[in-house]
């Protein structure tokens, strides 16, 4: 498990357009997915401890979202052989485990994790309502333990963005497994 940190993406980044099919087939578009006040675009997987210790926090911030009109997705680009635990047939379960209520997409071959320079499990991007990249970090300053949260960074930097304010001025990174890439 090699640990990685987010790379650090200029804000106001234009948010790559995508069309990806979650593990039934179902095909969304990024547009599909956005919200009238934006997108949450989350790349995770299965297998990682460190996404699975945030996914309660995360569905659990997804509802606030929602509710206020940003989209969320979430991206699977570990289809790789060598982590089975990740596999698209194997989504559904691991969704339905921890109460995933948005779609969960199969990267397959990669290539949107590559166009938003996604780096580890989980690496989170919030687009503004202009599809405009306005926070690139940590969900949280305590991935392992809930009970321990100080700072709820991505939910402050949504509350900024739906109050139409700056971005945050410290985006930390968020970090977690490398994406495990297949040989090109």
């Amino acid at each position: 498990m090699a640990l990685l940190e987010s790379l650090q993406i200029p804000l106001g980044t234009k948010m790559p357009e995508f069309t990806l099919k979650d593990a039934h087939g179902k095909q969304y578009t990024s547009q599909d997915l956005m919200g009238e006040n934006g997108l949450l675009v989350i790349f995770s997987c299965n297998h990682c401890p460190y996404a699975q210790a945030v996914w309660p926090r995360l569905v659990k911030l997804s509802k606030f979202l929602r509710e206020n009109g940003i989209g969320v997705v979430a991206i699977n680009p570990n289809i790789h052989p060598d982590y089975p635990e990740d596999d698209p047939k194997k989504m559904p379960e691991y969704a339905k485990k921890w109460g995933i209520d948005f779609p969960y997409l199969v990267d397959d071959t990669q290539s949107v994790a590559k166009q938003f320079k996604a780096q580890c499990t989980p690496d989170l991007y919030l687009y503004d309502k202009n599809q405009k990249l306005y926070y690139h970090g940590r969900l949280d300053d305590n991935w392992q333990n809930p009970d321990a949260v100080k700072e709820e960074s991505l939910k402050i930097a949504a509350e900024k963005m739906l109050a139409n304010e700056p971005p945050p001025e410290k985006q930390y990174p968020s970090m977690g497994c490398s994406i495990k890439w297949r040989d090109s």
